[in-house]
């Protein structure tokens, strides 16, 4: 089987330290395969299945279309767990087509480009953009690679806080002064949860 060309880029801030911080930790999640059910204007109905770390979940959602249905598919699964997911805010939504990538004359085969735009409780903006020859692929994959980065910096910013915290416990200063660096940067990746508001008070100044 011939998988199509597919393209993705996730916000650069933070990314490769939120990937080392969390080493064979960091969940990957990859659209497996989408299922819709629509009535135009009125309502979605999606299936999902994503993989996790090799393996596969089925998740459901309904919404006023197929993307609003998957990000409720995405809160039903991971933000009762990683709550800044409830704070973010979609702030822009663009498809293109990169014509010049068509393969037949009439060009609907052309590669969709999708950019989504979110903000964060701080009022941070986030861009990503996924490219595909399926608008609703591409328009998926961008959404899940929101959930993806913002659940995996809250996973970092919760393990650093720990990792300081031992290390102020064992007296290794070399070791604070870098958490309390690192958490000063990943803070900036993630949006508000109960659990990261009461962990910088703990910390005071990050």
């Amino acid at each position: 089987m011939r998988y199509p060309r597919v393209v993705a880029t996730i916000p650069a801030d933070n990314q490769e330290l939120i990937r080392r911080i969390l080493g064979d930790g960091y969940l990957e999640l990859r659209l497996a395969k989408l299922q819709t059910e629509e009535v135009p204007e009125l309502a979605s109905r999606v299936t999902v299945e994503v993989t996790e770390r090799g393996q596969v979940q089925t998740i459901e959602g309904e919404g006023v279309g197929p993307i609003d249905a998957l990000w409720g598919a995405l809160i039903g699964r991971y933000a009762r767990e990683y709550q800044s997911l409830k704070s973010l805010t979609f702030a822009g939504f663009h498809v293109s087509a990169v014509i010049e990538t068509k393969r037949r004359k009439a060009g609907l085969d052309a590669l969709a480009k999708v950019e989504v735009a979110v903000v964060n409780s701080e009022g941070r903006r986030f861009e990503f953009s996924e490219e595909s020859r399926s608008v609703t692929s591409s328009a998926a994959r961008a959404v899940i690679a929101v959930a993806e980065y913002f659940v995996n910096a809250e996973r970092a910013f919760v393990m650093l806080s720990h990792a300081r915290k031992d290390a102020i416990a064992r007296g290794r200063q070399d070791l604070v002064t870098r958490y309390t660096t690192e958490l000063a940067e990943v803070v900036r990746s993630t949006s508000y949860a109960e659990v990261i508001e009461s962990l910088r008070k703990e910390l005071g100044s990050i």
